[in-house]
């Protein structure tokens, strides 16, 4: 065997630089172009490894897919368009052709773009992407889905949580369900008020409720939730102490620990409800990369299994690494999606149960709703200036809960029981009281020129005469006085 030997060439300042070096030697300074990998032959590669045909081709109109979205769209945080979002898209390809008996390949694939990049755009970058996929598919319909006695489970779902059947909502519990069957590690994206947090329960609810079904991947659901923001990164991840020299364990490892220990078919979705920030996410990294490792600063590693999915759920990804983003699936909720009255039809299902006996009651605060709510928040959003900006269902959650206080007392108990006398009397007084609760929800935000015209505009919508009588039968008192 011929010995190899290697040549280091060290440069000390005073020494005449590279032109001074011999031509053959320049050639190692030249500045070398960066690699790009080829999208289209790692996917035509892949997805011939799942069955398709005409891989070469549909993998052609997937990478360009990718970059007309990619220049087209709107630029968002959450967005990402590089190769684990390919990889996502051929993984959801080859399980579809496994899973379904369609033989159009170009339906195939029309179906998993939708399914992994449609959850992460906002509305208004929904018709140009529509747009692009009729450009590279035309002709080609989505294929139909269906989801089997999942349907009928999240529907249940709702009705157990009280919650309203908005079409967007259920798609949303969809497109987690989706996301959950190609990515491990997934992220619900939207201001507050976008309904994430009722999203995963009704869909682990309706998985539970599916338990010893063999009819699709259900089965029961564990949630973990933790807010990562509320303590520190050691006491997140585990540290060693330095008094003792001793590890302690964290919060988020003994939560994965125990979860990867459980040998039983529960899934788990560990949770991590809070801002994503560097200080704590770039930890799980390892974790959401296909290593599926949590490693830990003490030298151990912790591998999630096949049922473990990681999400969070956050408001925006401002501050969040790139790194980060293209490891996760996106599912973005906005509030204007589900609108105001389908939350205050939602809240209205939970007041107390002698509303219902007088057949007046709701159909009277779904008057209200139609006079006041609506117009009002419009005015607010527009109209006035708020020191702290608020979200519209925000506004309207504020107000049933300031209903709620007016409507304890007619909640029945151990020793009582509400009759339709009593809520026969409280109607008398309906519009008052939410007059005065709109007052201190929705008027209350804004600052004090805007409470001026708040005030205006509600004494417009109440008409001339705003006197309400009080409940003792005399006294006349004007509820705008609040403002």
């Amino acid at each position: 065997m011929k010995p190899t030997f290697c040549v280091f060439i060290t440069m000390n300042p005073g020494y005449a630089g590279r032109n001074a070096l011999p031509d053959n030697l320049n050639a190692l300074f030249r500045p070398v172009a960066m690699m790009v990998p080829d999208y289209a032959l790692i996917g035509k590669i892949l997805m011939y490894s799942f069955g398709y045909i005409k891989a070469e081709v549909l993998s052609i109109k997937m990478v360009t897919t990718f970059k007309l979205a990619s220049e087209q769209l709107s630029t968002q945080c959450h967005y990402d368009y590089g190769m684990r979002a390919v990889r996502s898209t051929i993984n959801a390809a080859g399980r579809l052709i496994a899973e379904t008996d369609e033989t159009n390949e170009d339906k195939l694939l029309l179906r998993a773009l939708l399914d992994v990049n449609v959850p992460k755009f906002l509305n208004h970058d929904l018709p140009l992407f529509a747009n692009i996929i009729e450009d590279l598919f035309p002709g080609v319909g989505k294929p139909d889905d269906d989801y089997g006695k999942l349907t009928l489970a999240i529907e249940a779902s709702m009705k157990h949580f009280q919650l309203i059947n908005v079409p967007i909502f259920y798609g949303k519990i969809i497109q987690l369900y989706d996301t959950c069957q190609v990515r491990h590690g997934l992220m619900l994206v939207g201001p507050s008020g976008g309904g994430k947090t009722n999203n995963y329960a009704c869909l682990q609810h309706a998985m539970s409720s599916l338990e010893g079904d063999e009819s699709g991947p259900y089965g029961k659901v564990q949630t973990h939730i933790l807010n990562p923001k509320c303590i520190t990164s050691s006491q997140l991840y585990g540290d060693i102490d330095p008094g003792t020299g001793e590890w302690d364990n964290g919060i988020a490892q003994l939560i994965v620990e125990n979860c990867s220990k459980d040998e039983s078919p529960v899934r788990h979705w560990v949770i991590f409800d809070g801002p994503v920030d560097a200080i704590w996410i770039e930890s799980m990294n390892t974790v959401l990369d296909d290593n599926k490792k949590l490693c830990l600063t003490n030298g151990s590693m912790i591998g999630l299994t096949s049922r473990m999915t990681i999400m969070f759920e956050v408001e925006d990804l401002e501050v969040a690494s790139p790194a980060t983003v293209s490891r996760c699936g996106m599912i973005y909720m906005e509030p204007e999606g589900i609108g105001l009255k389908p939350l205050f039809m939602s809240w209205m299902r939970k007041t107390p149960p002698s509303f219902l006996f007088r057949k007046t009651t709701l159909p009277l605060l779904e008057t209200l709703y139609e006079k006041y709510i609506e117009e009002l928040v419009y005015f607010v959003r527009w109209e006035v200036i708020e020191p702290v900006i608020t979200v519209d269902n925000n506004l309207v959650a504020s107000l049933g809960r300031i209903l709620d206080c007016f409507f304890f007392p007619y909640r029945d108990t151990e020793v009582t029981t509400v009759t339709a006398d009593q809520v026969e009397e409280l109607e008398e007084f309906m519009e008052s009281i939410f007059i005065y609760a709109i007052t201190w929800s929705i008027g209350i935000t804004c600052d004090i020129a805007g409470r001026k015209l708040f005030d205006a505009k509600l004494r417009e919508l109440v008409g001339k005469n705003n006197k309400h009588m009080m409940p003792d039968g005399g006294e006349i008192y004007d509820y705008c006085y609040f403002i």
